[in-house]
């Protein structure tokens, strides 16, 4: 059987996103995150909640 393309984490509700980018681009990103205390997975779950909260956007 295959992996399933739907992956949970042990949080009930909590699922992964996996996103192709440069390897550059994300030490970068990562270097940034370090440097004003935060992480990386921090701040793409707030770029994908402001993203939403967009006028013509719903969750």
């Amino acid at each position: 059987m295959g992996k399933s393309k739907k992956q949970k984490s042990d949080k009930d509700g909590d699922a992964k996103l996996v996103v192709r980018i440069e390897a550059e681009l994300r030490d970068a990103f990562i270097e940034a995150c370090q440097e004003q205390d935060t992480t990386a997975s921090r701040e793409v779950r707030r770029f994908i909640r402001d993203f939403l909260a967009r006028p013509g956007k719903e969750p």
